[in-house]
């Protein structure tokens, strides 16, 4: 299982956008943990995941997502999940996390 993860400058100031390809599991969640807490640690920073290249999310891996949220909540940040297929999205609704991220199955993110 593999993990692959970018980063990227977007247009608006103080925003960063990480693009996540592959497999989110017990295995790769802390890759995926690393990379967000260097996005999400930020002051008033955007972060934006992108997750059209992600297939498969467990447990585990949706833990890291509402720990990075918490900790961009707590430097007054914003997160936001975009590019969802149909079988991730379902996993973040049938969880009620979509009720409480901001959370676009499109692209939409304002670069």
């Amino acid at each position: 299982m593999k993990l692959d993860l970018r980063t990227e400058d977007m247009k608006a100031a103080n925003a960063k956008k990480l693009y996540v390809a592959g497999e989110i599991d017990a295995y790769t969640a802390p890759q995926l943990k690393e990379a967000l807490s260097q996005l999400t640690s930020r002051d008033q920073g955007i972060t934006v995941v992108d997750l059209e290249g992600v297939d498969y999310i467990d447990s585990t891996g949706l833990g890291i997502f509402v720990g990075a949220l918490k900790d961009t909540h707590s430097h007054e940040g914003q997160f936001k999940i975009v590019s969802l297929n149909s079988r991730v999205k379902r996993l973040f609704s049938i969880t009620g996390l979509d009720e409480v991220m901001d959370i676009d199955e499109k692209e939409g993110a304002n670069q």
